[in-house]
């Protein structure tokens, strides 16, 4: 029997619909559940991201849309 792995922390996530379509689309192929995939891959990201890549996909979000201003910082 396959060992359960432990997931203790909870958080809430807002998605987008086209991230949220994604995730689904993993969760049918896979069957790991929300909590189980996003796990996988951010716990995994190094192994399958060009870190070029993901350097210019945030730079991207962020020149597109902004970032929040972190708690505190007030520049």
């Amino acid at each position: 029997m396959a060992k359960r792995y432990p997931l203790p922390r909870r958080f809430n996530a807002a998605l987008s619909e086209s991230a949220y379509a994604r995730l689904r689309t993993l969760n049918d192929e896979w069957g790991l559940g929300n909590n189980y995939l996003l796990t996988v891959l951010l716990e995994r990201l190094d192994e399958f991201a060009n870190p070029g890549a993901l350097d210019a996909a945030f730079r991207s979000f962020i020149d597109k849309y902004g970032s929040p201003k972190k708690p505190g910082n007030d520049g």
